[in-house]
C-alpha cells in the first residue's frame, strides 16, 4: 500500500459552468505524482496541488518518446456516489505498454489506490450534469537528463483529472467518417496495441485532412495492404452486417485492446448477440452496404463510449448508414454502457468500482 503524502492547494480554482466543459479544457486543483528511479523502485507517492512540471530540455521524453498515457472515468451517480468503470482494465494496460516502451511496471493495487485517492480528494470536482464525468488521465514519461537512444532510468508517473462533457460536439449523433488509404496509423509488431502518444502523433495528419473535407474522423486500414480494417480515429470499430457484429481482431497487435470494445463484447455475447472477432477487409463493407446487409456501424472508446457512424466515404463514393441515424445496437450499448457507469441500472457484471 502506498503511503501517500498529501499537499492541499492554497489557491482552488473557480469550477467552470458543466453546462459548456467540452473535452480536455479545464483541470482540477490536485494531482498525483509519483517518482522512479532504477535500483530504488517507485518512491514519494503525493498528491500536490496542480502545477507545472519542470524538466531539464534533455529530458529523454522530448527527444525520443519514451512514455505512456491512459484514459479511464470517474461518474456520479445520482444520490452522489461515485465510480470508476473498470479500472484495473486501464493499469493492466499501462502496464502491457509500459513492458513495450521499456518502462517500469506499476504495482496494480497501488496504482488503483492512487486513482481513487486523488479523485477521492478533488470529487468535488465530479461533475454531475447529465452526460458529463471527470477524465483521468495517468500518464509516465521519462525524464533521464541525456541525448542518447537508450531506455531511461528515471520516471515520473502522474494522474490529472478533468471534467469534461461529449468528446465529440455531435453527442450520440452519428458522425461521418473518411477511409485514409494514404496514411498508416500502425503496422504488426510496431506499438499499436500500446497506447502511447506517438500513434496518436502520426495520424494527425490524416485527421487534418478528414477536418478539411468535412469529416470527424478516419478509418484506419491495415499498414501493410491497405486492405483490412483496423480502427475508427482513437476507436475500435463495429460493424453490423447482416445481423452478426463484426469487430477487428486484436491478434495481429496492432490495434488497441479497449476497455470499451471488451465491454460491448461482453454486453453483445449476454444478449444472445452473435459477435465475431476477425480480420475484416472494407471491401466487404463495401459489398454489404451494394447488398443492403449493412445495417449499422460505430466507434467504442472511454472518451465517447458509443460513436455511432452515420456516413462512410471512400474516395467520394459516400455510404450512408442507417439513414444517418443510430441504430438499434448501438443505441442500447450506449443505453446500458453509460446506465452501468452512472449507477442508473444494475450492474451484473461487476464493473463498476465506488469511491
Amino acid at each position: 500500500m502506498l503511503n501517500i503524502r498529501y499537499e492541499q492547494t492554497q489557491n482552488k480554482k473557480d469550477k467552470p459552468d458543466q453546462s459548456k466543459l467540452g473535452f480536455g479544457n479545464y483541470f482540477t486543483d490536485h494531482m498525483f505524482v509519483m517518482n522512479y528511479k532504477e535500483g530504488q523502485g517507485w518512491f514519494d507517492p503525493r498528491i500536490i496541488p496542480y502545477q507545472k512540471v519542470a524538466l531539464d530540455p534533455s529530458a529523454m521524453v522530448f527527444h525520443y518518446g519514451q512514455e505512456m498515457f491512459e484514459g479511464l472515468k470517474a461518474y456520479k451517480t445520482q444520490n452522489g456516489e461515485i465510480l470508476l468503470f473498470r479500472p484495473e482494465k486501464n493499469v493492466e494496460r499501462m502496464n502491457s505498454t509500459n513492458l513495450r516502451m521499456c518502462m517500469p511496471q506499476l504495482d496494480i493495487e497501488d496504482t488503483l489506490q492512487a486513482i481513487k485517492a486523488v479523485v477521492d480528494y478533488d470529487k468535488d470536482w465530479v461533475p454531475e450534469l447529465e452526460g458529463t464525468s471527470l477524465y483521468i488521465r495517468p500518464f509516465m514519461i521519462a525524464t533521464d537528463e541525456f541525448l542518447g537512444v537508450a531506455i531511461s532510468k528515471t520516471y515520473l508517473f502522474i494522474i490529472i483529472l478533468s471534467p469534461v462533457g461529449a468528446y465529440y460536439a455531435t453527442g450520440i449523433n452519428p458522425v461521418k467518417i473518411y477511409i485514409e488509404d494514404e496514411y498508416t496509423r500502425a503496422v504488426r509488431g510496431g506499438t499499436g496495441f500500446a497506447k502511447v502518444g506517438g500513434n496518436y502523433a502520426a495520424s494527425l495528419i490524416a485527421q487534418k485532412k478528414a477536418y478539411e473535407l468535412g469529416y470527424a474522423q478516419v478509418l484506419w486500414l491495415d499498414g501493410i495492404e491497405h486492405k483490412y480494417i483496423d480502427e475508427v480515429g482513437a476507436m475500435n470499430v463495429f460493424f453490423v452486417i447482416d445481423g452478426e457484429v463484426i469487430t477487428p481482431t486484436l491478434s495481429e497487435g496492432n490495434i488497441l485492446p479497449g476497455v470499451t470494445r471488451s465491454s460491448c463484447i461482453e454486453l453483445l455475447k449476454s444478449w444472445g448477440v452473435k459477435v465475431t472477432e476477425r480480420k475484416l477487409a472494407f471491401e466487404e463493407v463495401v459489398e454489404a452496404s451494394k447488398a443492403g446487409k449493412l445495417n449499422e456501424s460505430f466507434g467504442t472508446g472511454t472518451a465517447a463510449v458509443i460513436s455511432p457512424i452515420g456516413e462512410l466515404n471512400n474516395k467520394g463514393d459516400k455510404m450512408i448508414l442507417n439513414n444517418g441515424e443510430i441504430g438499434p445496437i448501438s443505441k442500447k450499448l450506449y443505453d446500458n454502457l453509460t446506465g452501468i457507469q452512472w449507477g442508473k441500472i444494475a450492474d451484473p457484471f461487476g464493473w463498476s468500482v465506488k469511491i
